[in-house]
């Protein structure tokens, strides 16, 4: 009997990337770097990535999985991913322009973090959506400038450059407010965000003027 020949496929090493830098996070974004990431859909999957924590995460498990299950629906991924991938001061972060969402495992082993981030960054994506549709490179904010308390301004003020604070300090308030980030991505995937959320002066005047509205 003849030999068959067999086609290996050769296994590709990710890039060697500096750990815990902006080329990192980068290589992640790109998906070159896939070593200790992981797409989740459920509190359970990101339990799994931690090792089964037993109860760390039960009092937040609810909202999370709405959350999580509102990003799906909106088209948006989320992967968790090991510290060496963000820069030491990043807990995670949102891409309008691929839609995808990333969690720093290493700053996010607290209950109380957890959400508080999925909420943030789940926010930007609801300003995603805002901004015409969640497949586009542009967020908006979603309520006007005075709805936001001063600590929570006075917050992003000190933490962001002030060309990103309109949209940062947003979603730092609703970091801290339950339920409102998964009414907004829900909004989102049911194509009722300019209903539920009337748009701001300014967001209109862009729907309007790029044939959103």
């Amino acid at each position: 009997m003849a030999a068959t020949a067999m086609l290996v496929t050769p296994v590709l090493a990710q890039p060697e990337v500096e750990p815990f830098s902006l080329d990192a996070m980068g290589c992640m974004k790109l998906r070159e770097c896939k070593d200790g990431v992981k797409e989740v859909y459920s509190m359970a999957e990101i339990e799994d990535f931690y090792g089964n924590p037993g109860n760390t995460f039960s009092l937040i498990e609810d909202e999370a999985d709405n959350i999580l299950s509102a990003l799906k629906e909106s088209g948006v991924k989320v992967f968790i991913a090991e510290a060496q991938y963000f820069p030491v001061d990043h807990r995670g972060v949102y891409y309008p322009d691929d839609n995808v969402m990333f969690l720093n495992a290493g700053r996010l082993t607290k209950a109380h973090h957890m959400i508080n981030l999925l909420r943030h960054e789940g926010w930007h994506a609801a300003q995603d959506c805002m901004a015409g549709s969640i497949d586009n490179r542009f967020i908006a904010v979603i309520f006007n400038d005075e709805l936001i308390p001063n600590y929570w301004k006075e917050t992003a003020q000190r933490l962001y450059p002030a060309s990103v604070v309109p949209w940062e300090q947003e979603a730092k308030w609703i970091g801290s407010v339950e339920g409102e980030t998964g009414k907004a991505l829900e909004a989102c995937a049911t194509g009722a965000m300019w209903e539920i959320y009337e748009p701001t002066p300014m967001t209109r005047e862009w729907l309007e003027a790029n044939g959103h509205l």
